[in-house]
């Protein structure tokens, strides 16, 4: 009778768990830009309903995208986060893993920003200004060499003459890809130039030569974590960094944002794309797990309502709220599954 028990016990510790049994919460990779925002709805959801708080982890767009495009079921994400739009490859990946159906909303949106100490002086950037500043490149008497630009003024006499520091955003975040579509293969000052084209005539040569940020040490790549170059800008003033308008709103009593063109980093200036930094933040989710994780379809919901909000908990935070029209467009990708 106890063998027979036993044999019991063995079997069913040997069945495996269903997706709901095993993990009864919901779990969100992605955008460390995204994540002071879906953080924040994740604890109104927990607040609201019954449902566990979801486990939220900013590991960067890229890394976000890897991760839930990797299979479907426990051990995969239900949602990844992102502050670009998912490339091709990633949708393939996806494919190549049975994760067929991907839901992707924009939440909101968001600005890149070039800031600093507000006790230091405020910049005002053309793109090519930044273009020539970050580029591993520079142009001497007609030849491409080593960008070896010290201080602000030999990139531009306006410029003041003190020494060149930038702390950016990691290469596996979508604000370093971002920069580099907006700044870096830029059609005047990189892809287009005549210097550029005559040292690499082959398309794809040229686009990777123009992404190459410089590495002597003026530019300083720093984590996913942008609280980080937030810290580098209040312990030195001279110093400027790369990250999210969201920051940048949290931080304005000691953080100042350069203009660009003349344009100032500001709710209104990004909402309208006049800020010519200005940038979409992306949902995605995986169809396969709605009917399989507690709570993802009410919590989807609460996104909707949250971002829906107009002045909002989000606003508070630094997210720049759709448009009504683009909020129809929203609604109308979600309706069937809220």
């Amino acid at each position: 009778m106890l063998k027979r028990l036993f044999l019991i016990f063995a079997f069913v510790l040997l069945i495996p768990l269903s997706n709901v049994d095993a993990r009864r919460y919901i779990r969100i990779v992605g955008s460390s830009t995204v994540f002071p925002f879906i953080s924040f709805i994740s604890e109104e959801f927990s607040r609201i309903f019954s449902f566990k708080t979801p486990v939220v982890e900013s590991i960067g767009s890229g890394s976000g995208f890897k991760m839930f495009c990797s299979g479907i079921g426990e051990g995969t994400p239900d949602i990844t986060t992102s502050s670009r739009h998912m490339k091709e490859v990633e949708r393939e990946l996806c494919k190549r893993n049975k994760v067929n159906e991907v839901i992707e909303i924009i939440i909101g949106y968001d600005g890149i920003v070039i800031a600093n100490s507000n006790q230091s002086h405020r910049f005002d950037f053309t793109k090519n200004d930044l273009f020539e500043t970050l580029s591993s490149y520079s142009e001497d008497n007609d030849r491409l060499v080593k960008n070896n630009k010290k201080f602000w003024s030999d990139v531009n006499q306006a410029l003041p003459k003190t020494e060149i520091k930038i702390y950016g955003p990691h290469q596996n975040t979508g604000t370093h890809e971002t920069l580099i579509n907006f700044i870096m293969l830029d059609q005047y000052s990189c892809m287009n130039s005549r210097i550029f084209k005559e040292n690499y005539q082959d398309q794809e040569k040229r686009k990777k030569a123009c992404s190459n940020i410089r590495d002597d040490g003026r530019y300083i790549e720093v984590g996913i974590n942008e609280n980080i170059i937030i810290q580098k800008l209040k312990s030195n003033k001279n110093a400027l960094g790369i990250f999210s308008f969201s920051f940048l709103a949290k931080n304005q009593d000691e953080i100042q944002g350069s203009t660009i063109a003349g344009i100032e980093p500001t709710y209104k200036n990004i909402s309208s794309g006049e800020y010519m930094l200005a940038r979409p933040l992306y949902l995605y989710i995986k169809k396969e797990h709605l009917d399989t994780v507690d709570g993802l379809r009410e919590f989807i919901r609460e996104v909707i309502d949250s971002i829906s909000t107009e002045g909002g908990y989000l606003s508070r935070l630094g997210l720049i709220p759709l448009s009504s029209e683009n909020m129809k467009k929203v609604l109308e990708k979600v309706r069937d599954i809220i």
